[in-house]
């Protein structure tokens, strides 16, 4: 019997740890976090302001941890918004900076998942 019960509890764990993110085959890399940042802000940011002059608004990659990957868009207006991808979940943490205002707010999460192409 007890076996039995050291068989069930690791097929547990095993099962609900690979439950996560909906993506646990799935290991976030520097380009996916890229692309999946690029086109959350294409579509949710308005992009013709910038059609005369592409350097007033952008997206580039930040600093780098273990565990996660900034990716930073900036807006004609100045303000920024820092994309912190987690590279195992690729849940997305949005903080808006306003350096001029001196302002920085937590604006939400994403998952990046959502925002890339469908392989």
């Amino acid at each position: 019997m007890k076996p039995l019960i050291v068989v069930y509890s690791l097929l547990m764990m095993l099962f609900c740890c690979s439950c996560g993110s909906g993506h646990p085959d799935r290991r976030v890399t520097e380009e996916n976090a890229y692309e999946g940042v690029s086109n959350y802000c294409h579509q949710m940011y308005e992009w013709s302001i910038a059609q005369e002059n592409p350097s007033i608004m952008y997206v580039e990659m930040g600093v780098e941890s273990d565990s996660t990957y900034e990716v930073v868009f900036r807006s004609y207006t100045g303000a920024t918004v820092h994309f912190y991808v987690d590279k195992h979940t690729g849940v997305t943490k949005m903080v808006e900076k306003v350096p001029l205002l001196d302002i920085e707010n937590e604006t939400g999460r994403i998952n990046l998942f959502d925002y890339l192409k469908k392989e």
